[in-house]
C-alpha cells in the first residue's frame, strides 16, 4: 500500500519531473493522430487511454505499455487510499510530480511512454482519472488481441475446472467470433444466489437462481 508520505517524500526533487512536460502535449489531441485504435472509447479517460494507445503503437512500446497499466490499475484498486490522493484537488505542482515518481517506481514502468502520459495527468491536474484510463486501456488491448470478455457470476467462487468447462462450451458457441480468444473473468455475486450469470460482450445469459424466482414471483402476481 502507498502512503501519502511515501508518495509525496520525493517532492522537493520534483523539479526534474517537470522536464517531462514539455514532450506530453499530444496526448492532449489523440484526433490528430493517424493510428487508429481498434475500438471507440467515450469520456475524458477514454480519450486519455486511446491517445496512450496511440502513443504506444507509435514508439513500438504496445506491450510494455499494457503491462505497466495492467500493473497499475491493480495498484489503484487495492488501494482506496491512493485513490483518494490522485483525486485531491489541492496537491501542488510539485506535488503531483512526486506522485509520478511514485507511482512510476510501484509500476517498475521504465518506458518514455508512460511516464509521458502520467506527467500529462499531472500537469492537467486529471491525475484522479488513472482507474479509468487503465480501465479503457484494457478494453483497447482486448480488442486489438481479438479477445472476447466472458465474464461469469456466480454466488460462490468458481473452480479451474468449471470455468474451464464453460470456456470451451462458449467458445464453440455463436457468440464468439471466428478467430477470437475468450478473456474469462469470475465474479461473485452472493444476491443472485445459485446458478450463474454469463455476459459475453455485449450479451448477457442469466441462469440464476434470483432471476428464476423473480420470473416465478412475477407469474404468481399475474394470476391472482
Amino acid at each position: 500500500m502507498l502512503s501519502r508520505q511515501a508518495l509525496l517524500r520525493s517532492a522537493r526533487s520534483a523539479a526534474s519531473q517537470r522536464a517531462f512536460a514539455g514532450q506530453t502535449r499530444s496526448f492532449a489531441s489523440p484526433a490528430a493522430d493517424k493510428v487508429k485504435a481498434p475500438v471507440a472509447l467515450f469520456g475524458i479517460d477514454g480519450t486519455y487511454a486511446t491517445a496512450l494507445y496511440t502513443a504506444a503503437v507509435k514508439t513500438s512500446s504496445l506491450e510494455p505499455t499494457a503491462k505497466a497499466l495492467s500493473t497499475l490499475g491493480s495498484l489503484v484498486k487495492k488501494d482506496a487510499k491512493l485513490v483518494t490522493i490522485l483525486e485531491a484537488p489541492t496537491l501542488s505542482a510539485s506535488d503531483r510530480s512526486a506522485v509520478v515518481a511514485e507511482l512510476l517506481k510501484n509500476t517498475g514502468a521504465s518506458g518514455e511512454t508512460v511516464k509521458n502520459f502520467l506527467s500529462t495527468l499531472a500537469e492537467n491536474n486529471r491525475l484522479g482519472l488513472i482507474p479509468g484510463v487503465c480501465e479503457k486501456f484494457s478494453e483497447l488491448m482486448s480488442a486489438s488481441r481479438g479477445e472476447v470478455e466472458l465474464v461469469v457470476k456466480s454466488a460462490q467462487p468458481l473452480d479451474n475446472k468449471t470455468l474451464s468447462r464453460l470456456e470451451t462450451a462458449v467458445s464453440k458457441s455463436a457468440y464468439v467470433g471466428q478467430g477470437k480468444k475468450l478473456k474469462v473473468t469470475n465474479t461473485i455475486d452472493p444476491e443472485i444466489i445459485g446458478g450463474l450469470v454469463v455476459e459475453i460482450g455485449d450479451r448477457t445469459i442469466d441462469l440464476s437462481v434470483a432471476s428464476k424466482m423473480a420470473k416465478m414471483n412475477k407469474l404468481l402476481t399475474d394470476v391472482l
